[in-house]
């Protein structure tokens, strides 16, 4: 963090544009805004647009702005979030989520400075930097066909990433400290301790939600706390390893890297000829089988409990893609000889 922060100082004081990256509740609008209150722009406007929160139609014309009559419910001109960030910087949040309509009036404006607004055709001319981020990477949004690559480059002059806060445990004390000064001033508390127990806890949890959910934690516990110290019993129950932490959200990092592999697959291989299943599918399924072998220190009977697959089917497989079988664990066995039950006579 110490590197970002230099970085921050160092780029501040030019007109480049900034691209900042990081995972969700890093803290990427507290460097943007940093990034302006440390340049020579810090007198002018700062504007901040969160470009997934609008559907493209209303978010063209919240930046670029409209003139009366120009789609139903137009009934007047209205300045756009550019044009109000004149002689100062635009934040442009989640710029994965627009349109490849929307990229092409954004590169314009990076390249020329300049636009129109919905339904006019006058020329309006800003000085403006245009800082942005995203949670996702923009490069691999670009490979898939999702994300334009000129407007990619435009804005990547320079770029900020920003490291998840489980890549960074050793900060979360100093984090820590900061919100209960933060919290207990805001609502008049005096919880100024942590029990060491609550702080190892801290220390160990991954963090899904970064630095944002550590402080909606911490702001918790300081509104509860009985007394001076905030103690495991404060704590969710995922931070202090009473149930399995986030699974709806590792659920839905894994459906998105899902539909992320499928979507670049498809842009290197469609259209093809018609063996997409085999290109898409059949790689996943040997890096799974591969990997879990892998886990299982390649005894099969444990991978294919691990896979849900029977073992001859696993065998075949293996043998299909030309790998060694495990010593001891070569004979084929009958599908009825592989459940544990014993026979009825034996019983």
């Amino acid at each position: 963090m110490r590197e970002v922060y230099r970085l921050v100082r160092r780029v501040a004081n030019s007109d480049a544009s900034v691209l900042i990256l990081g995972e969700t509740g890093t803290g990427k609008e507290l460097i943007a805004k940093a990034i302006h209150q440390l340049s020579p722009r810090r007198g002018g406007p700062y504007i901040r647009v969160n470009c997934g929160a609008l559907p493209e139609g209303l978010l063209e014309s919240e930046l670029f702005g409209h003139v009366r009559g120009a789609f139903t419910g137009a009934v007047e001109n209205r300045t756009g979030r550019f044009e109000a960030a004149h002689t100062g910087t635009i934040f442009l949040d989640e710029i994965d989520s627009t349109t490849p309509k929307l990229q092409v009036k954004l590169l314009r404006v990076l390249q020329q400075h300049e636009f129109e607004r919905v339904g006019d055709t006058r020329t309006i001319q800003v000085d403006v930097r245009v800082i942005a981020a995203s949670n996702r990477d923009l490069l691999e949004e670009v490979e898939a066909g999702r994300f334009r690559e000129d407007l990619y480059y435009r804005l990547n002059v320079v770029t900020v990433y920003l490291p998840p806060l489980r890549e960074r445990r050793e900060d979360i004390p100093e984090l820590v400290g900061h919100f209960l000064r933060l919290y207990n001033e805001k609502n008049r508390r005096h919880v100024p301790f942590v029990h060491p127990d609550a702080m190892r806890a801290l220390q160990a949890y991954d963090w899904p939600g970064n630095v944002r959910e550590l402080q909606n934690y911490i702001e918790r516990a300081v509104i509860l706390a009985p007394g001076d110290e905030i103690t495991c019993d404060l704590l969710p129950d995922a931070v202090v390893g009473r149930q399995a932490p986030r699974l709806g959200y590792r659920r839905r990092n894994l459906d998105r890297m899902i539909r992320d592999l499928v979507s670049t697959a498809l842009s290197q291989f469609f259209p093809g000829k018609g063996n997409l299943y085999e290109e898409i599918v059949g790689r996943v399924e040997r890096e799974l089988i591969f990997q879990v072998m892998d886990r299982c220190h390649h005894v099969q009977i444990k991978a294919a409990a691990q896979l849900g697959l029977n073992r001859n089917t696993l065998r075949k497989k293996l043998k299909e893609w030309g790998m060694e079988l495990d010593s001891g664990d070569h004979e084929e066995v009958p599908d009825t000889q592989e459940k544990s039950s014993a026979p009825v006579g034996d019983v």
